[in-house]
């Protein structure tokens, strides 16, 4: 099994960049809550052991190597809301969210690595997208275990404002409970409108 390395950004080192971002999101998938995205600067000098994709590592694994990363990286997290996504679509939402994260990191980077195939259109930094990038790049995986950790979290939060969804489990996925209580208990302002099976539910025939 291939785990993430620091290559791609020594390459990058190496072009004359120094504060160089691994930017990743999370929740492109569920019926409900925001897209979550982070943007992380790691200390080559420190970079805490372990960092992988964070759908390989367990919640307690994540919750370690986010403790390790807030003492010796630089982090940003951002969302865009269920509103923003209904709007544009959860492509562009997941870009703003990217977006908005490297605009907190401060001082900004000046090097970009983008998990996918696409950089967002409202980045200015010189930027490079890397297809599966939590996998080959250790500050992709880095912000990928930060943005799942918040977005998870705050899917336990709004669990106990809305129970019966399960999310405190599912953080919004489309499992059988989710589905099975949207169709019980309806839709919550926290449900994604232009998502098929909440839509559906909406305008029922």
């Amino acid at each position: 099994m291939t785990t993430p390395d620091y290559e791609i950004e020594k390459a990058a080192t190496v072009r004359g960049y120094l504060r160089i971002a691994g930017v990743d999101e999370v929740g492109r998938g569920p019926l409900a809550g925001p897209v979550v995205a982070a943007a992380v600067i790691l200390n080559p000098d420190d970079i805490p052991d372990g960092l992988n994709d964070s759908k390989k590592l367990t919640a307690k694994r994540r919750a370690g190597l986010e403790s390790a990363l807030r003492e010796r990286a630089e982090i940003a997290i951002a969302e865009a809301s269920v509103a923003e996504i209904d709007e544009h679509n959860i492509l562009r939402a997941s870009h703003l969210a990217m977006e908005r994260a490297v605009a907190a990191l401060d001082p900004p980077p000046d090097y970009l690595l983008i998990d996918g195939n696409m950089i967002p259109r409202g980045l200015t930094i010189p930027s490079q997208a890397v297809i599966k990038g939590d996998a080959h790049s250790v500050s992709i995986a880095a912000a990928s275990i930060v943005a799942k950790n918040w977005r998870d979290q705050l899917m336990v939060d709004l669990a106990q404002q809305h129970p019966g969804y399960g999310w405190e489990t599912n953080a919004g996925y489309p499992s059988k409970q989710h589905k099975n209580a949207l169709q019980n208990l309806g839709v919550t302002p926290h449900h994604r409108r232009s998502f098929k099976p909440v839509h559906n539910i909406l305008y029922q025939e």
